[in-house]
């Protein structure tokens, strides 16, 4: 009896060590260690490698510095130290930061055959790209409820955008935008990745990731989805709803001079406001299909590479008091 249920022992172990192997054998394996991407945005177009690195790396040059000199303009002039200027030396910080993040990258994807990003540099790069991108979503409806108060309440203006609420309106974007990156990267990291994927862009975007992985993407492109349109439409119904009122504000003033000084305070946030919302609207609102990367290309080199050199030239070009501080800064060097 006992050597039967030793046997019997022996061969249900046998059993259970089968079942064992074959269930770890049977789920899909995320060693994050092995998992290596491959950038191929651009590598379509061997013959304009060079020229396309030569023309990111002005492009890049220029960024960095244009926002850096727009910071320190900010900085060194006095008459520049009100909330408006405030708000756009952080935007200028956000612009140089996320540029900063991808552009580097592509260049060197550009002249180097080894185009391999580790599973890590990838969600790294995609981290610090959403808490940049959603930042400056909503320091942009922060710029336009600033003009809001400058136009419709002038005399309660100083009073209103006090420095404790500057501080807390930046915070408060920088806050949010860390926040939504740690919830992307969160259902970005319960998907499972394997071996070596090509992903069909020059930067990691969440949609070239999700279809590389090895499981079912849908929850988390559905939480992505919901989280983007929710910012876009909050942060443009901001910026709408200031711009109605100010716009119904400049129509009331009595004198052309008065409305002419407005809009061309207000043109140039406009701009930008305009070119950013239509590129992410474009990218992470509206669903893209496998016919549709060449899109998702283009518009992420417009938001990654070419909105942030565009945003100071914007404001330096179009905006008298920032031209006057240059002039002002440029004789005294050259009287010194």
């Amino acid at each position: 009896m006992r050597l039967g249920e030793f046997r019997k022992e022996e061969q249900r172990n046998s059993e259970l060590e089968k079942l064992h192997f074959t269930f770890l054998h049977s789920i899909p394996k995320n060693k994050t260690s092995e998992v290596t991407f491959i950038l191929v945005g651009f590598s379509e177009y061997p013959d304009l490698q060079v020229p396309l690195f030569l023309l990111f790396l002005t492009i890049y040059t220029v960024t960095v510095l244009g926002n850096l000199g727009m910071i320190a303009i900010i900085r060194l002039n006095p008459k520049l130290h009100t909330p408006m200027y405030f708000f756009l030396s952080h935007l200028s910080f956000v612009d140089f930061c996320y540029s900063t993040v991808v552009t580097p990258k592509l260049l060197e994807n550009l002249i180097v055959e080894d185009r391999r990003i580790s599973f890590t540099g990838c969600v790294m790069q995609f981290f610090f790209a959403c808490i940049f991108v959603v930042t400056e979503t909503f320091m942009l409806a922060v710029m336009a409820y600033d003009r809001f108060v400058a136009v419709c309440k002038p005399l309660l203006y100083t009073v209103a955008m006090s420095p404790k609420l500057c501080w807390s309106l930046v915070a408060a974007s920088y806050s949010w935008g860390i926040t939504c990156s740690f919830v992307f990267i969160h259902f970005m990291l319960t998907l499972f990745f394997c071996g070596t994927k090509f992903i069909n862009n020059f930067v990691c975007e969440h949609d070239a990731i999700f279809a590389v992985s090895c499981s079912d993407p849908y929850i988390s492109q559905k939480v992505i989805f919901i989280f983007a349109t929710f910012n876009e439409l909050s942060s443009l119904m901001i910026i709408l709803t200031s711009y109605v009122f100010i716009v119904i504000t400049v129509m009331k003033m009595p004198t052309t001079g008065g409305r002419y000084k407005v809009f061309s305070t207000c043109a140039s946030h406009l701009t930008t406001i305009t070119i950013f919302h239509s590129i992410i609207i474009c990218l992470y609102c509206v669903p893209t299909t496998k016919s549709s990367w060449l899109l998702v290309q283009v518009a992420s080199v417009f938001y990654t590479v070419i909105i942030p050199m565009l945003n100071p030239l914007i404001y330096s070009l179009r905006n008298k008091d920032v031209k006057d501080a240059v002039r002002k800064l440029m004789s005294s060097h050259s009287s010194s």
